[in-house]
């Protein structure tokens, strides 16, 4: 089980803004003008004045739920922006996004991908003594998202990917960072807590001034 984890309102916002400009990207580039669009989660200006038109938008923090049939329908367009990494069950999720969708509309969805932060699962698990913990939540891979598109009954359905490099003074402040963002481990059922040896050593694995990586996975599909 995952439980829904929110950051402080003046947490970091390189990720999710890596995101909206993705997202922005993309509509310009399949010269996709929607004019009743929806958007879950997190956005900004830049999206907004992309979009256009009616735009209605749904937070999975203040109750909307991504796993249940949505109550409204007949969008040209959906983004899901940083939620869908975090729900129980994502085939049903996207089945539920795409009957949100008029015909012939178009859902993106961007989320983080299973190679997200290598050297910090690399830190963590030396801190666990080479015993893997469940230190953060399950993350799909681009075969898997492809897959999982598929399933969901879209249309010429596309999966990539790509890395967001952000340097980190040490492992502490990588930490930190990803907990404000909301990507701390939000699985239901956590493991232990690092000993203070354990600790020790997963901060000098990391090092400092270390370069670590985010994969953004992005899921295209048409409702046709």
């Amino acid at each position: 089980m995952l439980r829904v984890q929110r950051g402080p309102v003046h947490a970091p916002r390189y990720l999710i803004d890596d995101m909206v400009d993705d997202v922005a990207e993309r509509l310009a580039f399949l010269r996709h003008e929607p004019r009743n669009s929806l958007v879950v989660g997190d956005w900004s200006r830049a999206l907004r004045l992309r979009l256009g038109g009616v735009v209605t938008e749904a937070e999975p923090a203040d109750g909307f739920d991504e796993e249940r049939p949505y109550p409204f329908a007949g969008f040209d367009f959906v983004a899901s922006l940083g939620t869908l990494d975090t729900v129980n069950d994502l085939p049903g999720a996207l089945v539920h996004l795409r009957k949100a969708l008029a015909p012939g509309g178009l859902a993106l969805v961007s989320m983080l991908g299973a190679g997200s932060l290598p050297r910090v699962r690399a830190a963590l698990l030396a801190g666990d003594g080479g015993r893997a913990a469940p230190r953060m939540h399950p993350m799909v891979d681009v075969r898997a998202g492809a897959q999982l598109l598929q399933r969901a009954g879209f249309a010429d359905p596309v999966a990539d990917s790509h890395p967001l490099r952000v340097r980190f003074a040490d492992l502490d402040q990588a930490l930190d960072d990803t907990r404000q963002q909301g990507l701390g481990n939000v699985l239901a059922r956590s493991g232990p807590p690092l000993t203070r040896t354990g600790l020790e050593r997963a901060r000098e694995v990391f090092g400092r001034r270390t370069q670590e990586s985010f994969e953004i996975l992005t899921l295209t599909g048409w409702n046709r």
